[in-house]
């Protein structure tokens, strides 16, 4: 019974230590989902900063890590696929007064 009693005490006071997710696992997995929802890697950066710099990093955060002590930045970047900032898009006024 005592052994017992060890036992999950053990597991209990272990537990946190085992929640706490590393920075690069967590990076890894939001790295997949962004992927698996069409964007491809060369279209977006994460960034690991600390708590206090989230705010005036360049991006959304998505996710944190380290006991909450780092924070995941997600920017994107323009590698020509996202033709917003790189091209006007068609159908514009300037292609109005073309025709």
């Amino acid at each position: 019974m005592k052994k017992t009693l060890l036992i999950g005490l053990t597991l209990l006071t272990l537990s946190p230590l085992a929640a706490m997710a590393s920075c690069d696992s967590v990076k890894a997995d939001i790295t997949k989902k962004i992927v698996a929802n069409g964007l491809p890697e060369s279209g977006f950066k994460l960034d690991i900063v600390a708590n206090d710099q989230a705010d005036k990093a360049s991006g959304q955060v998505v996710g944190h890590c380290d006991n909450d002590t780092q924070k995941i930045v997600y920017s994107k970047t323009s590698d020509g696929s996202d033709d917003t900032t790189s091209s006007p898009k068609t159908g514009t006024s300037q292609d109005a007064t073309a025709q």
